[in-house]
C-alpha cells in the first residue's frame, strides 16, 4: 500500500467510522446507485432525446427503431456504470478519492456519501463484480440493438465496439487517464453514443448529427475539465495524467478556454459551411451565454466546482437546444 492509499485509508476511516456494509434491498440498491453515479451521469442518457427528436422530425420512428433505441439505451447505462463503478475502485484503492474528498484532518470537501466505498456502505469486492456484471450488461444490450437494427453500417458498430472496449479502462485496466487519454475518452464516447444508434436506425450519418455528435462530447469534457482542475493534488499523487496536472495553471486556463471557445465557433462554422440551418447559431444563444458566464467567472474566481455546476446547466441548456433544431429543422 502506498502513502497516499495508507493515508487516504485512515483519513476514510476517521472520517465515517469504520462503516457497516449496506444491507436490505433498498439500501443496497441505493449504495449501487451511488457508486454507479447514476445522479451524475443522467446526462448522458440525454443522448438518445437527441437521436429521437432528429428520427422524428424527418422520417419517423417505427417499433422496431424505438426496439434499438431502446435496447441502446439499456446497454449504454450498462457500460457509463461500470465506468463509474470501476473509477471508484480505483480511486478506493490508490488513495486518491479520499485525497479528494477528505482533508487531513477527515473533514469532508465533498458530500462522502457520493463514495460508497469510502464510507463502508459497500466492500470492495461488492463494486469490483458490480463493475463486471454492468459491463457484460452493457455487452448484451449493445449486441442486442445492433442485431434488431434496421441497418448495421460498419462505422457504426467499430464505434460502437471501441466505446465498448475502451470506456471502462479510463480508470481500470489498461488504466487510459492515466497515460494521458483521459479527456479523449471523456469527449469520444459521449459522441458516439449520439452518432451510433442514429446509424443503426437511419443507416447514415448526417452532418448536422455529426456536429450535435462533437458538441454533446465537447460539453461534458467542458464539465469534467473543471473537476480535474480541482482534482489537481490527489491526481498527480496517484500519477493520473489529465491535463490539468500537466498544464501549468495558466496552461490549464488556456486548454480550458479553448474548449470554451470551440464550442460557441462550431454552431457558427456549422451555419456558414452549411452542415447546420443558418438560424443554428441564434438557437444556440442561450448556450452561448451560459458557457462565457462559466468561463469568465472561472477565471475570475478560480472556483472549479462552480464552474462544473454551471457547466452541467450549460449542458443542459444545450441539450435542449439541439432538440428544438431537429424539431423545427
Amino acid at each position: 500500500m502506498n502513502a497516499i492509499t495508507a493515508a487516504g485509508a485512515r483519513r476514510a476511516q476517521g472520517a465515517s467510522g469504520p462503516g457497516s456494509p449496506a444491507r436490505g434491498f433498498a439500501s443496497r440498491l441505493s449504495a449501487f446507485a451511488r457508486l454507479a453515479k447514476f445522479e451524475f451521469v443522467l446526462d448522458y442518457y440525454l443522448s438518445v432525446l437527441v437521436v429521437v427528436s432528429a428520427l422524428a422530425a424527418g422520417s419517423g420512428l417505427a417499433g422496431n427503431d424505438l426496439l434499438t433505441l431502446g435496447l441502446f439505451l439499456l446497454g449504454e447505462i450498462g457500460v457509463v456504470s461500470a465506468v463509474m463503478a470501476f473509477d471508484d475502485v480505483n480511486g478506493y484503492q490508490d488513495g486518491s478519492d479520499a485525497a479528494n474528498y477528505l482533508s487531513e484532518d477527515g473533514t469532508e470537501l465533498r458530500p462522502l456519501q457520493r463514495k460508497p466505498l469510502l464510507t463502508g456502505a459497500l466492500r470492495l469486492r461488492q463494486a469490483q463484480w458490480f463493475g463486471y456484471l454492468s459491463l457484460a450488461w452493457g455487452a448484451l444490450f449493445w449486441s442486442a440493438s445492433a442485431a434488431a437494427a434496421e441497418h448495421q453500417p460498419v462505422w457504426a458498430l467499430v464505434i460502437t465496439g471501441l466505446v465498448l472496449v475502451s470506456s471502462w479502462q479510463y480508470s481500470w485496466g489498461l488504466k487510459l487517464s492515466y497515460r494521458g487519454l483521459g479527456e479523449l475518452l471523456i469527449a469520444g464516447c459521449p459522441m458516439v453514443i449520439v452518432i451510433a444508434p442514429y446509424g443503426f436506425v437511419a443507416g447514415d450519418l448526417p452532418a448536422l448529427l455529426l456536429v450535435e455528435g462533437v458538441l454533446f462530447g465537447l460539453w461534458q469534457i467542458l464539465v469534467s475539465a473543471y473537476s480535474n482542475t480541482k482534482d489537481i493534488e490527489g491526481d498527480a499523487a496517484v500519477g493520473r495524467s489529465t491535463v490539468a496536472v500537466r498544464a501549468s495553471e495558466r496552461g490549464n486556463r488556456r486548454f480550458i478556454g479553448l474548449l470554451s471557445a470551440a464550442d460557441v465557433l462550431l454552431a457558427g462554422t456549422a451555419a456558414a459551411v452549411g452542415w447546420a440551418p443558418w438560424w443554428f447559431v441564434l438557437a444556440m444563444l442561450p448556450l452561448t451565454a451560459l458557457r462565457v458566464r462559466q468561463y469568465v467567472s472561472f477565471v475570475r474566481n478560480g472556483d472549479a466546482l462552480l464552474a462544473r455546476r454551471r457547466g452541467v446547466v450549460a449542458f443542459r441548456t444545450g441539450v435542449a437546444c439541439l432538440i428544438l433544431v431537429n424539431l423545427i429543422h
